[in-house]
């Protein structure tokens, strides 16, 4: 009856395929899900203004030191509270890239394959 299919390997393999997409699907989720709970730390003016944003680059939080509330430094303050806030993110887009990495690697795939997601 299947003769013209060659028998079930096609299905077989098929199977196997669409298994491994789901345990990608379900490890990434888990990853996406610890990037998520991840905090990194940006710092700008030797640790004078420091931002907290999650491993997926959402900002979580600020912390400025108070000595750099002064009137006439309002630009300084401003360029510092950016800096903070950009190394955060710089941080939180490689950790995040770090991780992919692992998981690509430990799904058998070379470590710069980019995942669509």
């Amino acid at each position: 009856m299947l003769k013209g299919l060659g028998g079930l390997g096609g299905l077989g393999d098929m199977t196997k395929m669409m298994k491994a997409a789901q345990e990608m699907q379900a490890k990434m989720a888990e990853l996406q899900e610890d990037l998520a709970r991840t905090v990194v730390i940006g710092e700008s003016g030797a640790g004078l203004v420091k931002a907290r944003a999650t491993a997926k680059g959402e900002l979580t939080g600020l912390d400025i030191d108070p000595s750099i509330f002064v009137a006439s430094e309002k630009e300084v303050v401003e360029d510092l509270i950016l800096a903070a806030i950009k190394d955060a993110q710089t941080k939180a887009a490689e950790r995040s890239q770090r991780e992919l990495g692992r998981l690509t690697e430990a799904l058998g795939l070379p470590a710069d394959f980019k995942l669509p997601f």
